[in-house]
C-alpha cells in the first residue's frame, strides 16, 4: 500500500472516530449556543414512552417552524382552527381551510392529530345561544341540537385522520368556593347535560376517538377534586369517556413533583389514560403583579425588557426535569406529551403583557438548556 493511500485512510478514520464521539448516545453535541447537528429529535429520545406533540398555528406549517416540527414531534394539535367559532363562524358555515392544513400536513409527515376542541366556553360563536328571529337566548333544546350537529359535522369531516378529542374544555369551576360548575351560557341554558350529551355526539361520529376531558390547574387540590367528581358522574353514567387532559400551564414554582404524582394517579384510579396536552412553563412565578395602569393624563409605563436571564434558565430547567422525570415514572398511565406552541420566538402567553419564555427552544428556534435535561435519561 502506498504511503499515500495510508494517509487517506488514517484521515478518513480520525474522521469518523470525531463524527462517532459527537454523536454517540450521552453526548450533549452542544456547541457553545446550544445548537445540534443531530437529526434527532423529541419524538426520537421518547419513542418507548409516549408521542410528543405540538400546538400549531397554519402558518406553522412552512419555513424554520415546519423544519423544526417534523424533526421534533410526531403529534399535533390546532392551537385555534377547529375550536368552535373559527370552524364554524355562522350556523350554516363552515370555515375548513386552517384545520384541513393542519390535518394534511400531519398526514403527508406520519403524525398523529388531537382534536382541540369541541366545546368550550371561550371561542364560542354567539349564533350558538341566540335565536336569530327574536334576538333571544335559544331553549335547552336548540341549543343541544346545534351543538350535536356540530360535534357530527365536525368528527365525520376528519373520521379517521383525528385519533383523538378534547371534547369538552374547562367546564369546571375556577376558584376555591364551593361552586362545582362553570357559571357558562353553556350551563345557564343546559344545566350539565351538555357534558354527557358532548360526548355521546362525538362518540356516535366516530366510535374509535379517544374521547377527553380538558382542563387547567388540575394538580392544586381544589381544582383536582372537582374534575375527579364530574370525571366519576360520567363514568358511574355509562358516559364514552376514554381519558384527561391536564393542560400543564405551569411555571417555574407550580406544581410540585408531589402535586403531578397525586393528580396523575388520582384520575388513572378511575381507569382513564392521562395526557398533558398543553404544556409549557413560565420563568414567572405565579402571580407575579404586573405594572398598575397609568394615571389618567400620563404616558404608560413600558413593559420591562424581555431578558431571559440565567436563574430563570436554572429554574425553568429544574422544573421541566421533574416534569419530564414524573412523565417517564408514569408511562403506563400517560399517553402523550404536548408542548402549546413550538419556541419561545411566539407564545400565547406572550399576549398577557410579557415574554415568558416557556418553552424547549428559545427565540432562534435552537434547543435551551433544559431541552438536553428532558431528553438526558
Amino acid at each position: 500500500m502506498s504511503i499515500k493511500r495510508l494517509l487517506s485512510l488514517i484521515i478518513l478514520a480520525i474522521f469518523a472516530m470525531a463524527v462517532y464521539i459527537q454523536c454517540k448516545p450521552g453526548n450533549s453535541m452542544q456547541a457553545s449556543n446550544n445548537t445540534t447537528l443531530s437529526q434527532k429529535g423529541l419524538k426520537d429520545y421518547y419513542k418507548d414512552f409516549f408521542p410528543i406533540g405540538v400546538a400549531v398555528r397554519p402558518e406553522s406549517l412552512k419555513g424554520a417552524d415546519s423544519a423544526l416540527i417534523v424533526r421534533e414531534f410526531n403529534s399535533l394539535t390546532a392551537e385555534n382552527a377547529m375550536k368552535m367559532g373559527p370552524i364554524h363562524p355562522k350556523e350554516n358555515e363552515y370555515y375548513w381551510k386552517d384545520a384541513d392544513a393542519i390535518v394534511d400536513f400531519a398526514q403527508a409527515h406520519h403524525m398523529r392529530v388531537r382534536g382541540h376542541n369541541l366545546l368550550w366556553h371561550n371561542q364560542a360563536p354567539r349564533w350558538l345561544f341566540t335565536d336569530s328571529a327574536t334576538g333571544k337566548q335559544v331553549t335547552k333544546k336548540v341549543l343541544l341540537q346545534r351543538l350535536k350537529d356540530h360535534i357530527t359535522t365536525v368528527v365525520n369531516r376528519y373520521k379517521g385522520k383525528i385519533y383523538a378529542w378534547d371534547v369538552v374544555n374547562e367546564a369546571i369551576n375556577d376558584d376555591t368556593s364551593s361552586r362545582f360548575m362553570r357559571n357558562s351560557l353553556w350551563y345557564q341554558i343546559c344545566g350539565d347535560d351538555f357534558i354527557p350529551k358532548a360526548f355521546e355526539y362525538a362518540h356516535a361520529a366516530d366510535p374509535k376517538a379517544v374521547l377527553f376531558y380538558n382542563d387547567y390547574n388540575t394538580e392544586r387540590a381544589s381544582k383536582r377534586d372537582k374534575v375527579y367528581r364530574l370525571l366519576k358522574q360520567l363514568i358511574d353514567a355509562k358516559v364514552p369517556i376514554n381519558a384527561v387532559g391536564l393542560q400543564a400551564h405551569w411555571n417555574v414554582n407550580d406544581p410540585t413533583g408531589e402535586q403531578l404524582r397525586e393528580s396523575i394517579e388520582k384520575f388513572s384510579s378511575l381507569g382513564l389514560k392521562v395526557q398533558i396536552t398543553e404544556l409549557d412553563i413560565s420563568v414567572y412565578p405565579s402571580g407575579l403583579p404586573r405594572p398598575a395602569p397609568a394615571a389618567a393624563g400620563t404616558a404608560p409605563t413600558p413593559p420591562p425588557p424581555a431578558v431571559f436571564t440565567p436563574e430563570m434558565e436554572q429554574k425553568q430547567l429544574e422544573q421541566y426535569k421533574m416534569a419530564f422525570n414524573t412523565f417517564r415514572e408514569y408511562k403506563k398511565n400517560i399517553t402523550g406529551v404536548t408542548f402549546w406552541n413550538i419556541s419561545d420566538r411566539s407564545s400565547w402567553l406572550d399576549t398577557r403583557g410579557r415574554k415568558n419564555f416557556p418553552l424547549l427552544f428559545d427565540q432562534d428556534r435552537q434547543p435551551k438548556k433544559a431541552y438536553w435535561e428532558v431528553v438526558k435519561f
